[in-house]
């Protein structure tokens, strides 16, 4: 259900689809899993779920932030706490938990670092500034790029197939709604004609839902009317203190060797420092000395900057 605008930017993919995906990647049935096994050695962190629903009166909800984080930065946190106060205040829903879900490498953005670092970054980002956002390796760490579509699968399965769910104080089970969690340029791309197909905008904004920050510049109505048959799913949230922090800005500063103390985490401020991290001057990214290219598609991409 839309709520009177509360908006934000952010640095998740505004994601199309890859050229090479296509609505038949993904499980489209409820009881469908992913189609990708996961990668060797991969656990699906479940440790700051919370045990229990604390409130049986309430739908259980778990968001998903995808993007580049490259580098991450406090707004990508902020959106979290945005989402928190939000669903405490405007929907009967409970948040037991929340995740980063860097793209991978296949996405081939020309300001990504490696997989591996922006997954360390998310983790050193939130190892002790969040009790509740956990960082997921599953889609950075897959060989091909993965729609939207089938990394909200992905934590459908893992929570609510795997894990069952969660359990009331009654010991009731309780199925896990999964929503993406965004600024208001992802859904201004899924507003515009022929970047996302009909069926992956009903899978995504059907079956799972959109919490979307507000963000200055971006018209949220006309992008909304756009969704109509979606709405219910829909949830737009004020940023009340504007925050206009960005990876691409942040990248910039670092290029120039000016500081970025107090705009982005400082434990990712010393990962950056000890690998070297953003000190190229024709991509803005380090990525195992070399620079990738950003893939163009008709169709979009996976992966927006905030």
């Amino acid at each position: 259900m839309s709520s009177q605008p509360i908006v934000l930017e952010h640095d998740t993919p505004s994601q199309p689809q890859s050229p090479s995906s296509s609505s038949s990647d993904y499980a489209t049935n409820d009881s469908s899993t992913p189609s990708l096994s996961p990668p060797e050695g991969y656990t699906f962190p479940t440790h700051k779920l919370k045990p229990y629903l604390e409130d049986s009166t309430k739908e259980p909800l778990v968001l998903v932030a995808c993007g580049s984080f490259s580098p991450i930065t406090f707004l990508h946190l902020r959106m979290f706490e945005i989402a928190r106060d939000f669903v405490r205040l405007n929907a009967n829903y409970e948040i037991i938990g929340g995740y980063l879900s860097p793209v991978s490498d296949a996405y081939k953005k020309s300001s990504l670092v490696g997989a591996h670092h922006r997954i360390k970054m998310c983790e050193a980002a939130v190892s002790s500034a969040s009790d509740a956002i956990m960082t997921d390796s599953w889609e950075a760490s897959q060989k091909e790029y993965q729609p939207t579509a089938q990394v909200l699968d992905h934590f459908d399965h893992e929570i609510n197939e795997v894990r069952g769910g969660i359990e009331t104080y009654c010991g009731e089970r309780r199925h896990v709604r999964i929503a993406l969690l965004a600024g208001a340029d992802l859904m201004q791309t899924m507003s515009t004609p022929g970047v996302w197909s009909d069926k992956d905008l009903d899978h995504i904004l059907g079956k799972y839902g959109l919490f979307i920050v507000e963000r200055a510049g971006t018209d949220t109505d006309e992008a909304l009317a756009s969704l109509r048959q979606w709405e219910d799913n829909i949830y737009v949230m004020p940023q009340l203190v504007h925050n206009d922090i960005s990876s691409t800005k942040i990248r910039l500063f670092l290029k120039r060797e000016m500081s970025v103390r107090y705009l982005i985490p400082s434990e990712v401020i010393d990962y950056i420092e000890a690998h070297g991290l953003y000190q190229d001057d024709g991509t803005g990214s380090v990525h195992e000395g070399k620079g990738k290219e950003e893939v163009q598609t008709s169709s979009g991409s996976h992966s927006s900057e905030v």
